[in-house]
């Protein structure tokens, strides 16, 4: 199994280019369902999870193009042949259940797997499920799969209003709406980027949609979609990441293509840390002000708040910084794993439910460790940039599904950072 060795080696300096958006690119894949026409996706990231998707999709019997680089997506769902999502393919990843609804409100029927994913706490698909319910759906879950069924003449528009913010579930929602009659409703509806990138990729299909990046969003179905090619916008959890690689052992990163306007908490914090954040017209410019960082409190909400998909790499940072911090995680329970991993370099660490108090100290030490998800396993090498002595950071299996060329973007600043081929 591969392994990553970071040795710290003091500050960075130059550029990394950010990705498109994985989360957006696994939602707009499956809005190919949703048309019988040829849907192409540029800027599309070069990760485990997209190809994941692209088998998925297959197995129904889209077709799936990755072409320039394996940056353009050609996809085309003319002539789909099966209706169920089958276990092996949607185990491996939270974002198969995203099938669901686009089937449903095409063909009228979809057998999908209950999904699998990081081990990050319960992530339950009910709201999925209660969704298309309000459009009509008929439901059945039996032996781990979801049976659905249109009603005789297909979906129809209903209200939506969900108990709790859910980007999954808006975004199977929205899909379904797209070709079910007459006018859907979807209240409480997330607000990311990525709702509102997979929102202004089905209008050009020809959706009718209104309130993207609101708590409200208004659907008027159309008899039929069509083909369309869009943009994938930039990941920015990718952004971020890159951005606490200055942020943690100094020097300065223009990170190309980054906006600000999609962290724009996450710049909060950071300028309450005493990292400089600069907008450019080539992206973002970062650097730490000073020798050490200022300890601050965090607490993870959906969008526009602090991404929970930031926590463990924020703590990476506040590990060194002149205090104590105190982060909170309101999204996910168990989402602390990576912090018995830090504290195996020297980190001090007080985990208590959903709250952990982190106490700054000087330096970290190398260490071999372990990645538990995605995000943990970035934390680690964010915190192997600032340790003495090398980091080994094991299982970065989790690594390749959300980051592409990772040890290439930090070797290409300055980091001192290999990927250990195992056997």
């Amino acid at each position: 199994m591969d392994s990553i060795v970071v040795t710290g080696n003091g500050p960075l300096s130059g550029d990394i280019p950010i990705a498109g958006a994985k989360n957006a690119c696994l939602t707009l894949m499956p809005a190919t369902l949703l048309t019988e026409e040829p849907l192409t996706l540029t800027n599309a990231p070069r990760l485990s999870d997209i190809r994941t998707m692209g088998t998925l999709l297959q197995s129904l019997g889209a077709e799936v193009s990755p072409l320039h680089d394996g940056k353009v997506l050609a996809l085309s769902s003319h002539a789909l042949t099966s209706h169920r999502a089958e276990y092996d393919i949607v185990r491996k990843m939270r974002a198969s259940i995203l099938v669901l609804g686009p089937m449903l409100a095409r063909d009228g029927e979809a057998v999908v797997s209950l999904p699998g994913g990081c081990a990050i706490g319960a992530r339950p698909v009910d709201l999925h499920l209660r969704a298309l319910e309000a459009l009509g759906a008929e439901l059945d879950l039996r032996e781990g799969y979801v049976h659905a069924k249109a009603p005789s003449g297909g979906l129809r528009g209903g209200r939506i209003t969900f108990p709790l913010v859910s980007v999954g579930a808006t975004e199977n929602a929205l899909m379904a709406a797209t070709l079910a009659k007459g006018t859907t409703v979807i209240e409480n509806a997330a607000r990311e980027p990525e709702i509102v990138d997979l929102a202004d990729c089905l209008r050009k299909m020809g959706a009718q949609i209104e309130g993207d990046g609101t708590h409200t969003i208004t659907v008027q179905g159309v008899e039929r979609l069509g083909g369309a090619t869009h943009r994938v916008v930039s990941d920015r959890i990718e952004l971020g990441t890159y951005m606490l690689a200055p942020a943690i052992c100094g020097g300065e990163v223009t990170c190309l293509g980054g906006e600000r306007r999609l962290v724009q908490s996450f710049c909060d914090k950071l300028d309450m840390a005493g990292v400089a954040v600069e907008e450019t017209d080539r992206g973002l410019k970062v650097a730490r002000k000073g020798d050490r960082v200022q300890p601050v409190d965090v607490t993870t909400e959906p969008f526009p708040g602090f991404p929970t998909d930031l926590q463990a790499q924020m703590m990476a940072l506040l590990c060194t910084a002149e205090g104590t911090s105190v982060l909170e995680e309101k999204i996910f329970e168990n989402r602390f794993m990576h912090a018995p991993e830090l504290m195996r370099m020297g980190a001090r660490i007080d985990v208590s439910g959903g709250t952990a108090k982190v106490h700054g100290v000087d330096h970290l030490k190398g260490a071999p460790v372990m990645a538990t998800d995605l995000r943990a396993s970035v934390s680690l090498i964010l915190a192997g940039l600032a340790a003495e002595g090398d980091t080994v950071v094991n299982r970065v299996y989790h690594l390749d599904r959300g980051y592409e060329h990772v040890v290439e973007k930090l070797a290409g600043v300055g980091a001192k950072i290999e990927r250990a081929v195992g056997v």
